[in-house]
């Protein structure tokens, strides 16, 4: 085989030596996403039965090296997604049905969730039936396919992780279930003592609200504090007031 360097076309998603002709219009090109980004239509990468090879333009049939000059058309090479990239350690999960960035050992496949994650989820994430197949939240796009990685937040929704660090710049919930998509302990102990600081006027001193916690779903009758008002089951801030506001008695 020729070295990994006579790899020297691409596009802006993947290094390849081939183009790719797409089974729906005939036309070539290098990947999936950039035929799908000038076409109105998409590519069907499974089937796609013949590439042209980029060095001596020769039209054949699906494989890894050119059967003409023997240019390498893709360090990794997946016959099932029709899948030619530099090599990123790439493996094809036949739960997800299509090649995910590796290594493989680092990851395993949760059948509830339909989705590879990292080992480091095993038994530590909340399982929602197929979750990978809903669209972003953020940016209504796919995410089961995405080349972007999914974050898995606490509550078990995902966001693309660019969508999720986008997020974070603006809020801290999850915009599915309003869940806390971080762990907020140290950023709730820092307002427990700007609300001890900051007393509310004489007229709301002696005002309760119940209020709803969207982390553990409890309820709770508290103070009604303009700066948040904190949750008496988990120490949560992150709570939505749920009735009207109540004046306690004044002591006689």
């Amino acid at each position: 085989m020729a070295a990994p360097a006579d790899i020297r076309e691409g596009c802006e998603h993947y290094k390849r030596g081939c183009l790719l002709k797409a089974p729906c219009c005939g036309k070539f090109y290098v990947c999936r996403l950039c035929h799908d980004n000038n076409e109105n239509h998409q590519m069907d990468r499974f089937k796609v039965k013949e590439v042209q090879c980029t060095k001596c333009k020769q039209l054949q049939q699906t494989r890894q090296v050119c059967e003409g000059c023997s240019n390498i058309f893709g360090e990794y090479y997946c016959d099932i997604c029709h899948l030619f990239d530099k090599d990123k350690k790439q493996y094809h999960c036949e739960n997800c049905g299509i090649c995910r960035i590796g290594p493989k050992e680092d990851f395993f496949h949760c059948t509830k969730c339909n989705l590879c994650l990292a080992l480091s989820l095993q038994g530590k994430h909340k399982c929602i039936e197929n979750v990978s197949r809903q669209n972003c939240p953020i940016c209504m796009e796919d995410i089961h396919t995405s080349r972007v990685g999914a974050h898995v937040l606490p509550c078990g929704h995902l966001l693309h992780r660019t969508c999720y660090e986008e997020m974070l710049k603006g809020g801290y919930r999850c915009p599915l279930c309003m869940h806390s998509a971080l762990d907020m302990t140290s950023y709730w102990k820092e307002l427990d003592d700007e609300v001890a600081q900051t007393p509310m006027p004489p007229e709301y001193q002696n005002m309760t609200v119940e209020i709803l916690c969207n982390d553990c779903s409890a309820r709770s009758m508290v103070p009604f504090h303009i700066l948040g008002m904190k949750c008496l089951s988990c120490a949560s801030y992150n709570t939505a007031q749920d009735g009207k506001k109540h004046v306690l008695n004044q002591p006689q």
